[in-house]
Formats: C-alpha cells, structure tokens, sequence
C-alpha cells in the first residue's frame, strides 16, 4: 500500500494534507493524532470509502478510483463503534455476513465455526449479542470482519472502552492474524497499544504527518531515555521550574507537576535534592510514546 502526497478536501477545508506513506504485506501499522488531525479520513480513502482528491493511493496494487469493489473484497473493516445486529445469536451474526460476499453456505458456516474458537465465544454461539460484555461484541465484530479471509484488517479504534482485561485478550488476537500474514491498520488513543501492537506508525496533526517510525525509533528520536516527575506544592509548579531546568534536556511545566526530560533520572532527582529544592514527591520513569505524542501534538484538548 503506497500513498504519495495523498489529500482528502471538503470544499474549502483540507482535512488530509499531502500526506505519503507506505504499509508493507504482513506489516502492523498504526496511525495517532488528536482529534481532527485526519486519521479518520485517512482510514476512510484506504478503505475505498472516501475518494482522494489528490495526490495518489495503491491499496493491494489497485487503484480505489477505479477498482474500490475489487479491493473492498480483500479487506476487513472494524468501525469505532460495534454494528452488531444485536437481536440475532453470535453465531448468525457471522452467517448472514458471510452471505453479502457471496460464498458458498456450507464455507460460511465452516468459517463462523473457526472464527468462533479464534474469538473465544464458542460457548456463546446461541446466545443473543445485546447481554455479551463489551469485549465480547467486540471481539465478535472482529471475527466478522474475518470472514471473507481478508488480507488487510483495517481496525478504529479496536479497544476503545474496555477493560484492561478484555484489551489485553484482543490484542491477543491480533497478534495471532499478524502472525498468520494478515496486514493491520491500526487508529488509536492509546499509546500502549500503539507500542504493543505497531511496527511501524505515523503521527498526524492538522492533516499532516509529523513523524513516521518504529514505537521504539521515535521515541529515542523525540524523546529523552528518562522522565522525572517532581511534584510541587500547589500553585508553586513554574518558580520550582526554574530552579531546576538546567538539569533537563527539556523541561514541562503542568499543573500538578513538572516533567524533566533526562538521559539518568536517579542522577537527576539526586541532584534536586542537592539543591535543596523541596520537592512532595520525585518519580523516575521510562519515556513513553505518548511523551512523543504529547510532545509533537500538543497538550491542548480539541474539540
């Protein structure tokens, strides 16, 4: 899948801006941004949902403009929000789907039946969707998105509300379809799951990508090794700033707390305490993706 200064305009507004990127077969890839930054649009001309209106996209060697129904065979489309028809049993909800492509009876069933053990709710085939957990109907919607054994999943947002429990087994099974060769398209807010489950991922912001890399790679690239959280007295979190900036690569000032970006942590927090700077609390942490993230998107909420 190859995109070359790929635009999507609404009339005046430019809500892709002449981005590129490339996904590889078998390759896991994610794409983050805050609300607004284009994921979604870019999801939607990827899934030959949207048309482009400039620049150029291949999906699976195809043109979308001109062969949008030959690709969208070979996908899989998990949406934000679960479309299950929850009046019908867990096991019908992958029959009927499995009709609108046009496959033999007997080869739905044969794929419900596997899909089924693959998304652990085998023991609830009979059951109606509408009382399945959060995770079950998710891990359903999954499942249903396999049923035409598509070679590229394209999933928004895929955990989006459950619990840590029923995260952790979802992402489970994406391992398992990335190990069995199927291409992931991952939109997500949450940065763990982008550096568990991303070879590679784009940040977006304002329609454009701002960095492209591997979880680790950006980190390393925008970030500092370590963090050092200090906690202040209320309303004392900028004169305490000053008195320690120096001692950081970069340094974050929030309201309850100030984030020093270091290469040794310990080393730091000993020599705040050199100082003599009184301090509630010190923590020292790993930097995360989401430092990146926050860092190259801002901390302002968008709407």
């Amino acid at each position: 899948m190859i995109a070359q200064g790929l635009e999507k305009r609404f009339g005046e507004f430019t809500a892709v801006n002449g981005i590129d990127f490339s996904i590889g077969r078998g390759e896991s890839f994610g794409f983050l941004g805050p609300n607004g930054a284009g994921k979604t649009s870019t999801m939607r001309m990827v899934a030959c949902m949207s048309p482009f209106t400039g620049g150029s996209l291949s999906v699976l060697g195809m043109d979308p403009m001109t062969e949008g129904p030959k690709i969208r065979a070979r996908l899989g489309l998990v949406p934000q929000e679960d479309t299950l028809d929850e009046e019908l049993s867990v096991l019908d909800n992958l029959l009927i789907y499995g009709r609108y492509f046009d496959l033999p009876k007997k080869e739905i069933r044969a794929r419900a039946e596997r899909l089924l053990e693959f998304a652990q709710l085998t023991e609830r085939r009979n059951d109606k969707v509408e009382p399945l957990s959060g995770g079950m109907k998710r891990r359903l919607t999954i499942a249903r998105s396999l049923i035409s054994n598509p070679e590229v999943l394209i999933l928004d947002e895929p955990t989006t509300g459950l619990d840590p429990q029923a995260r952790h087994l979802l992402w489970d099974r994406l391992y398992r379809l990335k190990s069995e060769g199927v291409t992931l398209i991952i939109t997500t807010h949450y940065m763990d799951e982008a550096e568990q489950l991303c070879d590679r991922l784009v940040v977006m912001d304002g329609g454009r990508i701002v960095a492209e890399g591997s979880p680790r790679g950006l980190i390393e690239q925008h970030s500092t090794r370590e963090v050092v959280e200090l906690r202040f007295a209320i309303d004392t979190q900028h004169e305490h700033a000053e008195l320690v900036a120096d001692l950081a690569i970069r340094t974050e000032v929030l309201p309850d707390r100030v984030l020093l970006y270091v290469e040794d942590g310990d080393a730091t927090v000993a020599a705040v305490h050199a100082r003599s700077v009184k301090v509630e609390s010190a923590l020292v942490r790993r930097s995360s993706l989401e430092d990146v993230f926050l860092h190259l998107t801002g901390r302002t909420l968008v709407d």
